[in-house]
């Protein structure tokens, strides 16, 4: 109920105070708790809140993060944010090697490579309808000029800002590795944090974006390990991670150095 209260105070205080109690209890749903889903059993369209409204209090602190976070091209932090746009498995899987400790080669676990494949499509259709029904612009539609760390789209289809689908995916990925290694959590989660931070870095999603994005990778990520076949799959993956831990490769020092500076700075939290 504390939550409920200060909806309308700010969203800023909904962000603390509301939004990760949400999470906590609605990645405990079965996941028979909704409808509607083509690609994830149970989970329909609009379970996250709708994006802010124009000119709301939520609505101008994302515009205030973009242009302010638009000072940041070129940094390590940019360069983090294009290497981060990334959604390759093997590239997504090397992404949490720091949290992990050694390098999670898909190439040496190809079964924890297929369960991420797997949980990728089925995150795929639903977050493409979410995008859909709220269909909302992504910031650099307003403003052509501004700096992003990924080439600007050209002549292609609208594409959608809410939820944000990299932060869905990346959330998702650090759920499922904090899974499969239990002792590494705390510094998976902070990576998947990162990952969702990227894409305003990127200047591709305002930051109410990322935040639905974590509530919705929590979401389908809890109805995905649910799935029929999919415990199976963990097991198999699970000796994968074993097999790296007993011939470990050191990540790449400077990849760590820079996600490690990255989290020290959350944009997010950068309002006025």
């Amino acid at each position: 109920m504390q939550g409920l209260i200060v909806v309308d105070i700010s969203y800023r205080f909904v962000r603390i105070v509301f939004l990760l109690p949400v999470l906590a209890v609605l990645a405990s749903f079965p996941a028979h708790a909704a409808q509607d889903s083509p690609a994830v059993t149970g989970v329909g369209n609009a379970f996250v809140p709708p994006p802010p409204t124009p000119d709301s209090p939520q609505d101008r602190d994302d515009r205030y993060i973009f242009k302010a976070t638009r000072a940041l091209k070129d940094t390590e932090r940019w360069m983090l944010a294009a290497h981060d746009s990334d959604l390759e498995t093997p590239v997504l899987l090397d992404d949490f090697s720091c949290a992990a400790g050694f390098r999670l080669d898909a190439a040496r676990a190809p079964n924890l490579a297929a369960l991420l494949d797997r949980m990728k499509a089925a995150l795929k259709s639903t977050v493409s309808a979410e995008k859909k029904y709220w269909h909302r612009p992504r910031p650099f539609v307003e403003d052509p000029d501004a700096p992003l760390c990924v080439a600007r789209p050209v002549g292609e289809k609208p594409s959608f800002a809410y939820p944000s689908g990299h932060t869905t995916e990346g959330w998702a990925t650090a759920l499922l590795l904090a899974h499969l290694m239990p002792g590494h959590v705390s510094g998976i989660m902070e990576r998947g944090r990162v990952f969702g931070e990227s894409r305003v870095v990127c200047g591709v999603h305002w930051a109410s974006d990322v935040w639905a994005g974590y509530m919705n990778g929590s979401v389908l990520f809890n109805a995905f390990l649910s799935e029929p076949g999919v415990a199976p799959l963990v097991v198999a993956a699970q000796a994968d991670i074993a097999g790296l831990e007993k011939q470990p490769v050191a990540p790449v020092p400077a990849m760590c150095a820079a996600e490690h500076n990255a989290a020290a700075f959350s944009p997010l939290t950068q309002i006025r």
